[in-house]
């Protein structure tokens, strides 16, 4: 590696902090190749088996994007959501067609071909790989490199941080441009306080090229309040220098906002405006209910506590970290409240609050959220497991083996937790979001917690695949994925299938015998559940899928006693959901 990539790597470090690395690791370059070693083995466990899952109807959205981008230029396609990410996805679909069309790729059925799955989603799997590198910085500079060697360690091998990079979805970017802007804002701060001789505004002004880019990822303005929040808990202390003013605070926003624009033009198009609208005003949802612990709850995010409920995330926590992750954090919650830490804890509990208060009071939620307070759990379970490997090494030291059994146990118990992710995520590969904990039940309550996001329509190309041969000219299908399923029938040369709403009682009137319904985890609601019910109760699926060893989708084809049941339940559904997701299927 060039000694311009480890300037870079350890640009945030302090040199008293750099000479215990050195101490850890034993010099400069082996720090700076273990970090490499943990970009690549992460990357590689991120990018294997990229397209074993079939895409979900909110990725295909994505591809949609793409595909109206190629055609037309800039366009208001997706307008909810920033352009940045659906820039670099049209980067990598392009870029893959042309590596499938050379000479090294025989035919799609080649290993080399890169499945159009794939594509989409190699940006996130790129970004969330080398997000390591940025936890690292960041926890270097708020709690020396020891902690922030195991921060990235976890992250690089966490089987949820691994899933979340899987998905073709915003959160990943949002994350990664989050960090950059304060490895960047806790550098300014040192060397405001520490280098008074040195200017750090330079660190200020790419702050906020960073959070810029943040925003032209997704649209959550209010993270920027951890920083700023971290800023101002010093303001009041005499002895403070790191002071931005007025001015160079005005001049830190607008370089936020000329960043965005530039980065995500598409802003500027009265489409786009009209997208947010839609959005915003609640338009755009195609389902009415979400599915958390076997029950339905409301799921709009104006429902407040009426909806999913607040203590979601808190259950994420407790049965998808790794075992040893969550003891680690269970250990490290309380060290953030004592002062010999340093203010770096700070920053940690503006992270945590506000993710915390932010989404937990929203009633749509979803787990791929989580993706931005995942660091600042990783980094708390970090702190416990340093402080458990400093408590057994002093209980060692006063034994009669002495000190050198002591260093050699502090840094077995954090193999021993690293490794306890590794075999996580290795057992759970390619399906990293089935992963669940032995406090959560394990493979074998795998899809019960929150189905949608640990399914995501993973199955919905399997099942498609299986009724294309089968089905008699112009059938229908009906699903509450109709969108996807129209994409993946057109993909098996079966254009001729009409593919509608599960939830759309007119759609409903229109089946015969003959045609299928598919019923797949996580795409129940209140608009179906009685449909859904009716018809597991009075036949069998003609076929069902799993993921991996756990039951995805069932398809049932009907016959004249299940139509009938169809064409009961469609008389007591309300009139559909919005359409606003059913985007026309591109092509690839």
């Amino acid at each position: 590696m060039s000694a311009r990539a480890e300037a870079i790597i350890t640009a945030g470090l302090r040199p008293e902090l750099f000479s215990q690395a050195g101490a850890l690791f034993g010099s400069r370059t082996l720090l700076v190749t273990a970090l490499t070693a943990l970009v690549l083995v992460g990357f590689g466990f991120r990018v294997s088996g990229l397209s074993a899952e079939g895409l979900s109807e909110d990725e295909l959205n994505k591809l949609y994007a793409v595909s109206d981008y190629r055609a037309h230029g800039l366009t208001g396609a997706n307008g909810e959501h920033p352009m940045l990410m659906k820039s670099l996805q049209t980067a990598s679909i392009v870029l893959a067609e042309k590596w499938n069309s050379s000479s090294f790729v025989s035919s799609p059925a080649s290993d080399l071909y890169i499945q159009p799955e794939a594509a989409l989603r190699l940006p996130g799997v790129i970004f969330g790989a080398f997000t390591a590198i940025l936890i690292y910085l960041v926890a270097a500079e708020l709690f020396g490199p020891e902690v922030a060697f195991i921060a990235a360690a976890l992250w690089a091998f966490d089987p949820n941080a691994i899933g979340f990079n899987r998905i073709a979805k915003e959160d990943t970017f949002l994350l990664f441009f989050f960090l950059l802007a304060n490895v960047f804002w806790l550098r300014g701060q040192r060397i405001a306080e520490s280098r008074p001789e040195q200017k750090p505004s330079r660190y200020y002004w790419a702050t906020g090229a960073a959070y810029g880019a943040m925003m032209a990822s997704k649209y959550v303005p209010h993270l920027i309040a951890i920083s700023v929040s971290y800023y101002w808990i010093f303001q009041n202390l005499p002895e403070t220098r790191w002071r931005l003013g007025k001015e160079r605070m005005l001049l830190f926003f607008g370089i936020i906002g000329v960043t965005f624009i530039v980065l995500s033009p598409t802003i500027l198009l009265p489409e786009t405006w009209h997208q947010m609208g839609l959005f915003a005003g609640q338009k755009r949802l195609g389902h009415d209910g979400y599915e958390f612990m076997g029950q339905l709850y409301r799921h709009r995010w104006s429902d407040w506590l009426r909806g999913t409920p607040w203590y979601f995330y808190l259950v994420f926590t407790w049965v998808k970290l790794p075992l040893l992750t969550l003891i680690g954090l269970i250990a490290g919650l309380p060290l953030l409240f004592k002062r010999k830490l340093g203010d770096g804890r700070y920053f940690i509990f503006f992270w945590l609050f506000f993710f915390f208060l932010g989404f937990s009071v929203l009633g749509g939620k979803f787990t791929r959220y989580y993706t931005v307070v995942l660091p600042a759990v990783l980094i708390t379970a970090a702190l416990g497991v340093q402080f458990a490997g400093h408590w057994l090494a002093q209980r060692l030291k006063s034994g009669p083996a002495g000190g050198g059994l002591a260093a050699y146990a502090q840094a077995t118990l954090v193999v021993v937790v690293v490794l306890g992710s590794v075999i996580s995520s290795i057992g759970a590969t390619p399906h990293f979001r089935l992963y669940l904990n032995s406090v959560g039940g394990g493979v074998g309550r795998a899809g019960y917690y929150f189905p949608h996001d640990e399914f995501y329509d993973t199955s919905m190309r399997e099942a498609v695949a299986e009724i294309a041969p089968h089905a008699r000219p112009g059938a229908h299908i009906v699903s509450e994925s109709p969108a996807l399923a129209g994409y993946y029938a057109t993909r098996a040369n079966r254009g001729d299938l009409v593919c509608e709403s599960l939830s759309d009682p007119v759609a409903l009137t229109q089946l015969s015998a003959g045609d299928f319904v598919i019923a797949a985890r996580g795409r129940r609601y209140f608009s179906n559940d009685g449909l859904l019910t009716a018809l597991h109760q009075a036949t069998s699926p003609l076929l069902r899928i799993s993921v991996g060893s756990v039951h995805s989708v069932d398809v049932y084809q009907l016959d004249p006693a299940t139509l009938q049941i169809v064409r009961e339940s469609s008389t007591r559904l309300p009139v559909l959901v919005s359409t606003g997701n059913m985007v026309p299927a591109p092509v690839n």
